[in-house]
């Protein structure tokens, strides 16, 4: 920050500078000039801190989780038929080998 007398200084260089009529044309023009740099600086503000309540929101954020796949307890069993059990003597009087067929005589 300035003080009283580095004002006073500046003041004194500028109305040397620029003459009586002039410096009050030239204070305008640097008054609007700090407006702009001082609006430009606050939207800058603003915008980043846009963008950091953006990513903020986007990292709290969380995609919704699908349930797991039902899957069978191991120590159920599934109920599978037993297979047909066959006697020795049943065995023995199945033929393992269809007849064969006798060919036709020819003609």
């Amino acid at each position: 920050m300035l003080s009283p007398a580095d004002m006073l200084i500046i003041g004194a260089v500028a109305l040397i500078a620029f003459g009586p009529d002039q410096l009050p044309k030239v204070a305008r023009k640097a008054g609007q000039a700090m407006r702009d740099v001082q609006n430009t600086s606050q939207s800058f503000i603003r915008e980043m801190e846009r963008a950091a309540d953006e990513q903020e929101h986007r990292a709290a954020w969380t995609p919704p989780v699908a349930p797991p796949p039902v899957v069978p307890h191991a120590d159920v069993v599934p109920d599978v038929p037993e297979p047909h059990s066959v006697s020795a003597a049943e065995a023995h009087d199945v033929d393992p080998v269809p007849p064969r067929v006798q060919p036709l005589p020819p003609v």
